[in-house]
């Protein structure tokens, strides 16, 4: 019961990056649509204030949620993002160490080169026992074994985290180099390093998508650095100098393009807040409807075209002619403007 509260409280950040700006628009909507509907504006604006007046603050707390979306977009989503998948992972690694193998699974938690397959598992008695699992040999050349066994038995070594599968009656296959052949048959043991795989997993860098704003700035600058140290290497006199700056700056949009992407991402997606609160209040003053439904499917329809954009930019992550950078951008710039543009003339009364 902990670890499941562990993992909802590490998936609350996360979730709150697309529910704060979501929640505003509909907020917006629904209480300008009662707004109007009920008369107030029309009492308001008789009482010699402007719209403007009525909505600024409003307008300023958007802007303090769009403080607010940047910390969690930038630093503390993704934080939470990385412990929720190192919980996620000791929870597999759990499993893998616990006293049974399920039954009826494809299991590939234990080791990355192996696939084991039980079809009945009495107290670690094993039945049906498929493995496959690949190795490398000293000159680079893999070779796939695939192993067949009616019986086995399972034991594990807790302390140093090592399962050993015994095979019995085991027919197997070896396949190398496009040929295949008849493998080691009759009793086979399989050793699983736990071990070394937790250790991989746990030692391995965050995934891009991951990263606060500050890890996707140093990997920017630590990929750069290695591709200029990399060019300046080739260099063998000064004549070279020019034409190698110019073939690095191109290499270097390439390949640092899907990390630029994410960077604009967290920036651009901070400025939802204000974007959805600009366009949801004159939009709510003009459909001035009592019923929650309709703001709601405003909402989720205006949602659906600012998510589309990130979407996109996000697909062309790797296609840096297309600039999905600044595509990430073009939502804001829409919604503020059309909103600007509301604003206005529902200020004026048109």
């Amino acid at each position: 019961m902990d670890v499941f509260a562990r993992a909802i409280g590490l998936l609350i950040p996360f979730v709150w990056v697309f529910a704060l700006p979501m929640g505003l628009l509909t907020a917006t909507l629904l209480i300008f649509g009662r707004f109007s509907a009920d008369q107030e504006l029309t009492a308001v604006r008789a009482s010699g204030i402007s719209l403007l007046s009525v909505i600024t603050p409003i307008l300023l707390l958007s802007l303090f949620f769009c403080g607010v979306s940047a910390l969690f977009n930038m630093y503390i989503g993704p934080t939470c993002r990385v412990a929720y998948t190192t919980l996620l992972f000791n929870i597999k690694e759990s499993i893998a160490a616990s006293l049974e193998i399920p039954e009826g699974q494809y299991i590939k938690d234990f080791d990355k080169h192996t696939i084991i397959y039980v079809g009945k598992n009495r107290g670690g008695a094993l039945e049906d026992v498929m493995v496959y699992y690949t190795e490398v040999s000293s000159n680079g050349i893999p070779s796939e074994f695939t192993f067949h066994a009616p019986r086995g038995r399972r034991e594990l070594d807790a302390v140093k985290k090592k399962m050993v599968v015994h095979l019995f009656d085991c027919k197997s296959m070896r396949s190398s180099e496009g040929k295949t052949s008849v493998g080691p048959s009759g009793s086979v043991d399989i050793a699983l390093n736990l071990a070394s795989a937790a250790k991989g997993a746990q030692g391995s860098k965050a995934k891009i998508s991951d990263m606060t704003f500050l890890q996707l700035r140093e990997e920017l600058r630590d990929v750069e650095a290695q591709m200029m140290t990399h060019r300046l290497r080739r260099i063998t006199n000064a004549s070279q100098m020019a034409e190698a700056r110019k073939e690095f700056e191109k290499q270097r949009l390439d390949l640092t393009s899907p990390i630029r992407v994410h960077m604009h991402r967290q920036v651009a997606f901070s400025f939802a807040c204000f974007g959805f609160t600009l366009v949801g209040i004159p939009l709510g003053i003009q459909v001035h409807r009592r019923e929650t439904n309709v703001g709601i499917g405003i909402a989720l329809l205006l949602v659906a075209v600012y998510y589309s954009f990130i979407l996109v930019g996000q697909a062309l992550e790797t296609r840096p002619e297309f600039a999905p950078h600044l595509i990430l951008w073009m939502p804001n710039f829409l919604f503020q403007a059309v909103g600007a543009v509301l604003l206005w003339r529902a200020n004026r009364g048109i």
